[in-house]
């Protein structure tokens, strides 16, 4: 009997058309870089050269807050270990549960941290799959949104074997409704703001929750710390202050939040045990290491202060100057990911490369991370950025990459 291949991946295939492109990208020093860290937003290759990344996601420039530093080096004293190697169904240090008390009354759900949000992913989208989280413990459809991250349509084969798994085309809500009037349980699969633009259409996916009882899961790491008044993130900020239990959004800690690991916000405290026991790594010894902890703490005292809303502002004006010289699909938009399109994915990594000499690194993004034809440039603006260094990164942006389309056009 012949076994059906390649139902939710085709590595084969995948890496046969996208390796070619990261080949061009070695080949203009865009990967693999080894760096070290030099003064006022400034990193340093092994030569030298000075350069300013333009494609980081600490979109509030937390990473390297003092505060945060001081948190990672003050618990890791208060505790005098760096982890305790036994599985968190088993035991956890009690500076968890304190950290996880205070993310429940910033973001207004149960919280359960976890080492990363691929590690959350892979834990609760199965027990979705299977129905476990669903309040009749039989397994909905799960659609994943066509753009789902690589760490959401990872599981796709796991939930495979749970249950019927489909794919949406992007955002489309109507597909989502059509499903949920076949079939009697669906839950969508999400990111809450996409890796290179965009949003989810939150508010009328909520309508189908409300109508039809649809589970949603929503990863939202790109914009938690920047947007909400807590800095909740984009989905959670536009929910009711209760969670409904058929949701579930998970968030890195690792970019605007400035701290590392990552939450999941649950709408139903029975699930908590459900996710602890049966959640593939987040059962195992992979949790918060101490430092961790720390730098998540303090990451917190600043969400619950002016410097917040601050930074927020600080982020969206430096945003506002990018979008006022070089127009994007998103233009406008809050959220600081801009994909300035080249197409030709080798020109994509010849410009890229030509910036990165100019003191500007952007990431080239091919296949299979944006469709064929669509490859280009990947900016994040962030807060730390100085609005002089972001004029001279969109005069050599529009220098170099309107050199490309005009001779395209010829």
């Amino acid at each position: 009997m012949e076994y059906p291949l390649h139902r939710f991946r085709n590595n084969q295939k995948a890496i046969g058309l996208g390796d070619p492109a990261w080949d061009k990208a070695r080949e203009h020093h865009l990967i693999d870089l080894s760096i070290r860290v030099g003064h006022n937003d400034r990193l340093l290759l092994e030569d030298g050269f000075e350069f300013i990344n333009l494609s980081s996601c600490s979109y509030l420039g937390l990473h390297g807050h003092p505060a945060v530093l001081d948190g990672a080096i003050d618990a890791l004293r208060s505790e005098r270990v760096l982890d305790v190697p036994i599985s968190r169904v088993r035991m956890r240090l009690t500076m968890l549960d304190e950290l996880e008390a205070e993310w429940e009354k910033l973001w207004r759900a149960r919280c359960l941290g976890a080492a990363t949000a691929g590690a959350a992913t892979s834990g609760v989208l199965p027990l979705i799959a299977s129905g476990h989280l669903a309040p009749d413990g039989k397994p909905p459809v799960m659609i994943f949104d066509k753009f789902c991250h690589f760490s959401m349509n990872l599981i796709k084969p796991i939930c495979g074997d749970e249950t019927l798994v489909l794919t949406s085309p992007h955002n489309d809500v109507n597909f989502i409704e059509d499903a949920c009037k076949k079939y009697p349980r669906v839950a969508y699969v999400a990111d809450g703001v996409y890796s290179l633009g965009g949003a989810a259409p939150v508010r009328e996916l909520m309508e189908l929750q409300d109508r039809y009882g649809l589970f949603l899961y929503f990863d939202d790491s790109h914009s938690l710390s920047i947007y909400g008044e807590n800095g909740e993130g984009y989905v959670r900020s536009v929910m009711p202050d209760e969670l409904n239990p058929l949701t579930v959004i998970v968030v890195s800690l690792c970019k605007g939040y400035g701290g590392s690991g990552a939450v999941i916000l649950l709408g139903s405290r029975r699930h908590e045990d459900m996710v602890i026991r049966w959640g593939g790594p987040l059962a195992w010894s992979q949790k918060l290491s101490t430092a961790a902890m720390g730098a998540d703490m303090a990451s917190i005292r600043i969400h619950q202060s002016p410097e917040l809303r601050e930074l927020q502002t600080r982020m969206l004006r430096n945003l506002e100057l990018f979008d006022s010289r070089i127009p994007t699909e998103n233009s406008g938009d809050p959220f600081t990911i801009r994909l300035v399109v080249v197409g030709d994915e080798e020109k994509a990594s010849e410009v890229s490369g030509e910036i990165f000499r100019r003191g500007f690194y952007t990431s080239p993004v091919f296949f299979p991370i944006v469709e064929r034809g669509k490859a280009g440039l990947r900016v994040m603006i962030r807060a730390d950025n100085n609005p002089e260094d972001i004029t001279r990164f969109c005069d050599v942006v529009e220098e170099l990459v309107g050199q490309y389309r005009a001779a395209v056009a010829v």
